[in-house]
């Protein structure tokens, strides 16, 4: 019998983007809708929405096949991740317009600016939450899966 090993490990993957990112959505609607925040966040949300469930789910798989290798544990894994998608998403952000690099700071949607002085705490949390969601949340669906 065929146990499909990749496939859960892609389910097991998207898990978490998938419960998380409606609520995120939902969040944006009341603050563009609601509150009639002029800033034009839906133009930043709809790509991250289509594309960071599969790729988590795509991570994921990627552990599997290099677990038995590597060793890897699967939080330190999962810190790999925002490594790779920071400067791919600001790669597209800036070709999109949505982000502009500038010397002192980054501007999104030619409204918010943030120093680079903040974004490195402000990543640092992000490897803290990606480390944390990896190691219990999705390791936890692993082993539930089978597949850890």
């Amino acid at each position: 019998m065929n146990t499909h090993p990749y496939l859960r490990a892609f389910l097991a993957g998207a898990f978490v983007p998938t419960l998380i990112l409606p609520l995120m959505l939902a969040g944006f609607i009341i603050f563009r809708l609601v509150l009639q925040v002029p800033i034009p966040i839906e133009r930043g949300i709809v790509f991250p929405m289509a594309l960071v469930p599969s790729l988590w789910g795509v991570w994921n798989m990627l552990w599997l096949v290099t677990h038995m290798r590597t060793h890897l544990a699967i939080s330190l894994h999962g810190v790999l991740l925002p490594l790779l998608l920071m400067p791919c998403g600001a790669l597209l952000g800036s070709g999109l317009g949505i982000l502009a690099l500038g010397s002192t700071g980054v501007v999104w949607f030619q409204e918010i600016h943030v120093p680079y002085v903040l974004i490195a705490p402000i990543f640092l949390c992000g490897l803290i939450g990606y480390y944390l969601v990896w190691k219990y949340i999705v390791g936890s669906v692993n082993r539930v899966l089978g597949i850890a």
